[in-house]
C-alpha cells in the first residue's frame, strides 16, 4: 500500500534533480527518493539481524530541566548504528553479487558494521586497512569475520589496492554514502523512537559530515509527526554541514584531520542526497565545542554507565553547551549512536572531561624542607576534603631561598565550588601558591 503525505511530497521535492555522485564502484545506481514505506520495508527486513534498542528516560534530566530519553545505539553488536544500514544494504544486493562478496578500505564504524553483517549473511567480506590503523580495530575486524589485508601506509592507498581487487575479482567495493538503500535503514532509528517515547517534542542527531542518520531518521518521524523538532550536532571545528547547507552542496573543505577522536563526524560531506533532505526536514544544526563533547562523554560514563566516543555522545553535548534553551521543560530524544573509543583515547578523555569540569585541578607551592612542614600541607588537603591524585616534589632546579622545596600537588575535588574552597584554604596558608589554569 503506498502511502502518500505532504512529507512524502517534501521528500520528492528533496530528492528530485539530483545528480547521481560521480564514478562510485558501489550502490549510486540505487539512488532514488525516499519514502516512508522503504523506511517501513527496511525496519521489517532487518528486525531479526539489528538490536531494538533501549530508549530509556535519563537520570541526567534533571540536571538539565527536561525529559531526556537515551536511544541507545551504541548496543548494538559492533557498538554503531551503522549496522541498520550496512545490514540492509547488504541484504538488498542481487545473489549473484552476495556469492562474489564484498569489499571496504577503511577502519570506520561503517566497515566494521559491513565485517560484522557479511559473515553473519555468508557474504565474502575482505577489508582493507593500511599499517597504521590501530591494533584493535584490526583485531576486530577478524573476529567479526572480514579477511583483513593489511596494504599502504595511508587510507588513500589502501582504498586505491581494494578498488583494484574489487575490479580483478569482481567483488563490490562498499564506502559509506547515500542511497536508498542505506538512508533507509539508518532511518528506522527515527520509526523506532517514535514508537519507543510517545509525545516526543524533539529529537537529536549527530551530524557532520556523515549526515544519513539525521536525514534518514527526519524523514521517519517527519512523516509521522510534522511537528517533532529534527536537530542535528555538529564540532565547532569543523562545521561541515552547515558549511555545505549554505553552500547548497557538499563542501569537503572543513574536514577534521583528528579522525581518531572524532571518528565519523569528521568526514567530508559524502552525498547530495541527505544533505538536501537535511535542509528540507531537519529544523536547526547547531555546533559545539570540543571540551562540551568532552563534558558530554563523561555524564554518559557517571549518569548512564556508557562508555561512547565522541560521536556517540555529541548530541548531549549541544545540551551540556546550552545550546538549546528552547527545549528546557519539553520530552527530547537523543541518539547516542557510537561506542567505539578506544582504550588510550578513553583515557586521555576522562582525565581532560574532569579537568574541565573543574574536578581535579593542579597547584604549585614552595615549602621549607624541614620535617613537618609536608604534612601541614597534607592536613589542609584533608580538612577540605580533597583526594590527593599526586605529589611531586623538586629540590635541585628551586631557585627561591636554600633549603625549601617546591611542591606541584595534583587534588580531586567534588566540583567547582569545592575547587574554589581548597584555592581559598591553600592561599589562605601559602599566598604564593600558584594554580594551574585549565
Amino acid at each position: 500500500m503506498k502511502i502518500v503525505s505532504r512529507n512524502e511530497e517534501l521528500l520528492r521535492d528533496a530528492l528530485s534533480c539530483i545528480p547521481q555522485p560521480s564514478s562510485r564502484t558501489s550502490l549510486a545506481s540505487c539512488n532514488r527518493l525516499i519514502r516512508f514505506e522503504d523506511i517501513s520495508a527496511a525496519a521489517f527486513k532487518i528486525q531479526c539481524g539489528v538490536q531494538k534498542t533501549p530508549c530509556m528516560y535519563s537520570r541526567l534530566s534533571k540536571q538539565f530541566g527536561m525529559d531526556i530519553y537515551l536511544k541507545k545505539e551504541f548496543l548494538q553488536y559492533t557498538g554503531s548504528v551503522k549496522e541498520r544500514g550496512v545490514l540492509y544494504l547488504l541484504m538488498s544486493l542481487p545473489q549473484e553479487q552476495q556469492r562474489k562478496g564484498v569489499i571496504v578500505a577503511s577502519d570506520s564504524n561503517f566497515s566494521m558494521a559491513v565485517a560484522h553483517h557479511a559473515s553473519e549473511l555468508r557474504v565474502p567480506v575482505f577489508v582493507i586497512l593500511s599499517t597504521s590503523t590501530a591494533p584493535a580495530r584490526v583485531r576486530m575486524c577478524r573476529e567479526y569475520g572480514a579477511m583483513v589485508i593489511s596494504y599502504g601506509t595511508t587510507a588513500k592507498d589502501s582504498q586505491l589496492h581494494a578498488r583494484r581487487l574489487a575490479q580483478e575479482n569482481g567483488y563490490l567495493y562498499l564506502e559509506e554514502e547515500d542511497s536508498a538503500v542505506y538512508l533507509s535503514g539508518l532511518g528506522t532509528v527515527g520509526l523506532e523512537m517514535y514508537e519507543q517515547v510517545p509525545k516526543l517534542d524533539a529529537v537529536i542527531f549527530p551530524a557532520g559530515g556523515h549526515c544519513g542518520l539525521l536525514a534518514g531518521s527526519a524523514a521517519a518521524l517527519k512523516h509521522l509527526n510534522p511537528h517533532i523538532s529534527v536537530i542535528g550536532v555538529e564540532s565547532e571545528s569543523f562545521p561541515v554541514l552547515q558549511q555545505s547547507l549554505k553552500a547548497g552542496h557538499p563542501n569537503d573543505d572543513q574536514a577534521c584531520n583528528n579522525h581518531h577522536f572524532y571518528g565519523d563526524v569528521s568526514g567530508v560531506c559524502f552525498g547530495s542526497n541527505s544533505l538536501q533532505l537535511t535542509g528540507k526536514l531537519v529544523d536547526k544544526v547547531v555546533a559545539v565545542r570540543e571540551e562540551d563533547i568532552l563534558i558530554s562523554m563523561l555524564r554518559l560514563l557517571e549518569y548512564e554507565q556508557a562508555t561512547v566516543d565522541a560521536e556517540g555522545a555529541i548530541g548531549l553535548a549541544a545540551l551540556v553547551a546550552g545550546k538549546l534553551p528552547e527545549l528546557k521543560g519539553k520530552r527530547v530524544a537523543v541518539v547516542i549512536c557510537s561506542g567505539n573509543l578506544e582504550l588510550h583515547l578513553l583515557q586521555q578523555c576522562i582525565a581532560r572531561a574532569l579537568t574541565l569540569d573543574n574536578r581535579v585541578c593542579r597547584f604549585s607551592l614552595v615549602i621549607s624542607d624541614c620535617p613537618g612542614d609536608m604534612s601541614k600541607l597534607l592536613e589542609i588537603l584533608a580538612r577540605e576534603e580533597a583526594r590527593v591524585l599526586d605529589i611531586k616534589q623538586e629540590r635541585t632546579f628551586v631557585t627561591s631561598e636554600l633549603f625549601t622545596v617546591e611542591v606541584i600537588c595534583t587534588v580531586e575535588t567534588r566540583d567547582k565550588i569545592h575547587t574554589a574552597q581548597l584555592r581559598n584554604a591553600v592561599l589562605e596558608r601559602y599566598p604564593t601558591a600558584a594554580w594551574t589554569e585549565r
